[in-house]
């Protein structure tokens, strides 16, 4: 009789949760007539029109290089005055660049890069980021994170940076998203 009580209880459980996340994310989790619970987001319709980011050409890592140069140049900055975050070569799907700056300019410096980002066609978040915080930027399967960061909380004897500096950097990082499998997990309600 426990067993059957369990069992009960962690049906009822598991209805209400892929209920209330079917409900809260309609666009990730699907619920079928037969039961079937899928993760992701449901198979794009013939009918549906390309985004413009699903039809951009994918981007190489020397032209995301190029980009980042490009922008941090059009900020007014020297892009050799800083340095890359990831060592040519060693990692396809990663790049960067970064410098220390005075704090007093580095939002400007930010705003500067930002803007010639999209100007070269780079897609903001559409979720839209805070002004004052890092943005976020993809095109051609890369991501891009603009950002100024200030010195960690712990005081350290190796860093470059003072409290009157931040650091400025660009990352970025390709991800295929399409080459993550969702897992299908099927649930028999009732």
């Amino acid at each position: 009789m426990n067993a059957l009580l369990k069992r009960v209880w962690i049906g009822l459980a598991t209805t209400l949760i892929v209920s209330l996340a079917a409900v809260a994310l309609p666009d990730h989790i699907q619920v079928d007539d037969d039961g079937r619970i899928h993760l992701g987001a449901p198979a794009p319709s013939p009918s549906t029109a390309p985004t413009p980011e699903s039809t951009s050409p994918p981007l190489t890592r020397d032209a995301v290089d190029e980009a980042i140069r490009t922008a941090v140049g059009a900020a007014g900055l020297d892009p050799a005055q800083g340095r890359p975050t990831a060592a040519a070569g060693a990692n396809s799907n990663m790049t960067g660049w970064m410098a220390v700056r005075e704090k007093t300019a580095a939002q400007s410096e930010m705003n500067a890069i930002c803007a010639d980002l999209e100007r070269q066609g780079w897609t903001p978040n559409p979720n839209g980021d805070r002004p004052d915080a890092s943005r976020s930027y993809k095109r051609g399967g890369w991501y891009l994170l603009v950002s100024t960061r200030g010195q960690t909380q712990a005081p350290s004897t190796t860093s470059a940076v003072t409290d009157s500096q931040t650091y400025l950097t660009v990352s970025g990082l390709q991800l295929k998203l399409s080459d993550i499998p969702l897992p299908e997990i099927t649930v028999r309600i009732g």
